[in-house]
């Protein structure tokens, strides 16, 4: 009886295990490919050092805590985001604006999603990815499924050996021959997620390992500004700020009542 529960948890298993490999040597092909083919150097400023920390989202949170700190938005905890000042000062402000409507106001959720995925959001991406510091996207959700789907098949192993044990006659060996078989799937699953740690996790983040290098040294006074011009370089203590909030996110914030805008 417990031969028919063996079979999915070694299809589940092998399965998995073969898609995480495939997607690992994907994930090497397409980032020695970026990196073979190397652009003009990328300024690392603040709306790009929040795109390998959190990707265009993190990028949305920095341009709207930017503007609401230099009082040209108005971020309600309630959820709602309105325009204070419709004069944007770079591309991605005044996109924000637009994206905001000629009413001036909307939700904040809804304002972060549809900006997560304007061009000039996913411009900043695109360069990160052509010079080697950020991971392609479809890497990146390809590789995290596939890890994903390998952690599900080895809890579905442990599921049915624990059932297996439960219909297993009791005095004939059953117990030990299902625990023995059921061995291989969890082996295989847990030691390709151990494998996985090293030669895979690293393509599950925004940034390739030399993103996250370049993540490390964040928080250097003289990292450069935004990579759109803007009026004036903010102070040190603004910079900080921004710089918690670009690599941390909306936690760094020490304003509670913006910080839950940001979360609604």
């Amino acid at each position: 009886m417990w031969l028919l529960l063996l079979v999915p948890a070694l299809l589940a298993a092998v399965l998995s295990c073969l898609r995480l490999v495939r997607a690992a040597a994907t994930a090497d092909l397409l980032t020695g490919s970026a990196r073979s083919h190397p652009v003009d150097p990328v300024g690392v400023g603040l709306y790009e050092t929040a795109y390998l920390a959190g990707g265009p989202v993190r990028v949305v949170e920095l341009a709207l805590v930017l503007m609401t700190g230099r009082g040209r938005l108005h971020l309600a905890h309630t959820g709602w985001t309105s325009v204070v000042d419709p004069h944007g000062r770079s591309r991605l402000e005044r996109a924000l604006i637009a994206a905001i409507g000629p009413e001036g106001q909307c939700r904040t959720g809804e304002l972060r999603d549809r900006l997560a995925t304007h061009p000039i959001v996913l411009e900043i991406g695109g360069r990160l990815v052509q010079a080697g510091l950020a991971t392609p996207p479809l890497v990146r959700e390809h590789t995290a499924l596939a890890v994903r789907q390998v952690r599900q098949a080895l809890l579905l192993s442990a599921a049915l050996l624990a059932a297996a044990l439960a219909v297993a006659a009791p005095g004939t060996g059953d117990a030990g021959s299902a625990v023995a078989w059921f061995s291989l799937p969890i082996i295989l699953t847990s030691g390709t997620l151990l494998m996985a740690r090293v030669d895979v996790h690293p393509y599950t983040h925004w940034a390739t390992p030399a993103g996250q290098d370049l993540l490390k040294a964040a928080r250097l006074p003289h990292q450069a500004g935004p990579s759109e011009p803007s009026p004036g370089l903010p102070d040190a203590a603004e910079r900080e700020l921004l710089t918690a909030v670009a690599v941390v996110g909306p936690a760094a914030l020490p304003d509670a009542r913006l910080r839950a805008a940001l979360r609604n």
